[in-house]
Parts: C-alpha cells; structure tokens; sequence
C-alpha cells in the first residue's frame, strides 16, 4: 500500500490501520511508528506544495516496514542517542522511533526524495 497524502499528521494515522488490520498485523506500534514519522515528515520535511507519501509493505512475513517519502532529502535524520540533560519540548520523535522499531534508517534519492522507514518484526517473538 502506498498512498500520497496532504501534509497534515492525524490524517495519516487512519489510512494505515484499515490494511493493517485486514492483514492481520499488529495494532502497536506500528500506528505509533506511522503517526511519529508522519510528523517528521510535515515539521522537517515539508516543501511547499508538495506532500509526503506512506508506504506500508510486508517484505517478509514476519516484517511490517512502514516509509514514509518526502521531498526534502538535502534534510537526512540522524541516529542520536539520548544523553540526559534537560528535557526539551520537542527532538524526541526518532529516539521513541528507534525504540519502538527493531530497525530503522534513511534512504536517500531519487532527488530531491528521502525515505525514512522503519521496520517492526511480527509475532510472539518481539523484543518489545
């Protein structure tokens, strides 16, 4: 399933459960995987005029990968590590991505695109 949406964030929440639940995949979180990389994509990804695209894929069957495409791949994402300190109002999408994902990671191209995906392992072996 891929779909091509407005920038707004609640609203990619709703496309991706009807497939999810219709494969039998797992409720969370994954919904909280789309809503957190959606966002990202509206606050640092966002070019005027142009939207983001969702993309749900099961490239294995134990494997949900969820990406999410924007026009702004000369803004790559980077894997940071929570140090402490104070607690900022805002920064902590990818460290609750890198948590509740088993895998994830950043795709560049075709230009001007970047892709920021992230993957879930399915069934009673999860870690999570």
């Amino acid at each position: 399933m891929s779909e091509s949406l407005e920038p707004t964030v609640p609203l990619p929440r709703s496309p991706s459960a009807p497939p999810r639940r219709s494969w039998g995949l797992p409720f969370d979180p994954s919904l909280l995987l789309v809503g957190e990389l959606a966002a990202n994509a509206v606050l640092h990804g966002r070019v005027p005029g142009r939207c983001f695209r969702l993309g749900l894929v099961v490239p294995s069957p134990a494997t949900l990968r969820i990406e999410v495409t924007d026009t702004r791949g000369d803004r790559l994402p980077v894997h940071v590590l929570d140090v402490g300190g104070s607690p900022a109002e805002s920064g902590h999408g990818l460290l609750l991505v890198g948590e509740l994902a088993d895998r994830w990671g950043v795709e560049e191209g075709p230009v001007p695109c970047k892709t920021v995906w992230a993957e879930v392992d399915l069934g009673a072996g999860r870690g999570h």
